[in-house]
């Protein structure tokens, strides 16, 4: 094993064998594996986003197993997805790729501005599936945020216990933060903050703009003069905002971009510090010859062979 992943693992000596072992097997897995970066394939946008949104623009992945083999041809470090997803091709590419349940999931028929997902997973199915992690959606700005952080408290201990990882999604939204807000540098932070103190071991975040939402925070930003004009810096300081960078800050890939953009923010990710990227819509809305060099030059950023 690698000094780095060591490192890391040291960051999580409470939890057991067990759940250290899987967070190994994640960082261990693919073209990254070892370095200490992750590229994480998730296709939960199905769920999230609808069918035709999600899959028209590239057809072949309205079939599950499409999915797990882009993952595993572009050496990714885990692919995540909902219940249905995992389970129609968990058995046939066993032990192929480290597998991320996606416990909770929130559709878009009865769109609210204080949205609360459904648990649409469980542990125990993680385990039959064979998973190395679960994952988790909160939304710190909801209405309903108490009950989102009371459910990942149980499913993260149950999770710990039977030695997965936890990793957790952490998207500020809801009627107590205007749109802006919802990518505002206080509050991106803050977000990896409260997933730290709910016990994640990988956070995911959107990556943070310049603006800042709430009026206590700006005066602190900038009495303490916090540096945050260049993403890099404003992905230096997510990543302090999760325990001084000792848990994992991974950033969400968003909606198909133009590819130039993507690298660009890579290349911000790597330079700030942070972990890496969770792409989704970016990867698997392409053809599959497109997508495998995508996401080959991602890795090639992270892995420090790309400038």
């Amino acid at each position: 094993m690698k000094e780095r992943i060591r490192e890391i693992l040291s960051w999580y000596a409470s939890d057991n064998a067990g759940t250290r072992t899987n967070l190994a097997r994640l960082l261990g897995h693919g073209k990254l594996g070892g370095t200490g970066k992750l590229v994480i394939l998730p296709v939960d946008q199905g769920f999230e986003h609808g069918p035709a949104r999600s899959f028209a623009p590239n057809p072949p992945g309205y079939n599950p197993h499409y999915h797990f083999e882009l993952a595993i041809e572009a050496g990714c470090n885990a692919y995540a997805a909902p219940l249905g997803f995992l389970e129609a091709g968990a058995s046939q590419y066993a032990g192929m790729i480290p597998l991320i349940l996606k416990l909770n999931n929130h559709d878009v028929l009865h769109e609210d501005k204080d949205p609360l997902p459904a648990v649409t997973g469980s542990v125990k199915e993680a385990l039959r599936l064979g998973c190395a992690a679960v994952g988790y959606t909160i939304y710190p700005g909801s209405a309903h945020c108490v009950r989102m952080y009371e459910q990942l408290r149980e499913i993260a201990e149950e999770a710990k216990n039977s030695g997965l990882a936890v990793v957790v999604w952490s998207y500020p939204r809801g009627s107590g933060l205007s749109k802006e807000g919802e990518t505002a540098m206080d509050v991106v932070a803050y977000a990896a903050q409260i997933a730290a103190q709910l016990g994640a071991h990988i956070i995911k975040v959107k990556l943070p703009t310049a603006h800042l939402e709430q009026a206590a925070a700006q005066k602190v930003y900038e009495s303490e003069q916090i540096p945050i004009k260049t993403l890099a810096e404003r992905v230096r300081h997510v990543v302090q905002s999760a325990f001084d960078g000792r848990r994992i800050v991974i950033f969400s890939g968003g909606a198909k971009s133009d590819d130039k953009n993507v690298f660009e923010e890579a290349r911000a990710i790597r330079d700030g510090g942070g972990f890496g990227s969770i792409i989704g819509r970016n990867s698997f809305q392409r053809p599959k010859v497109e997508a495998l060099k995508f996401l080959q030059t991602v890795m090639g950023i992270y892995a420090g062979e790309i400038p």
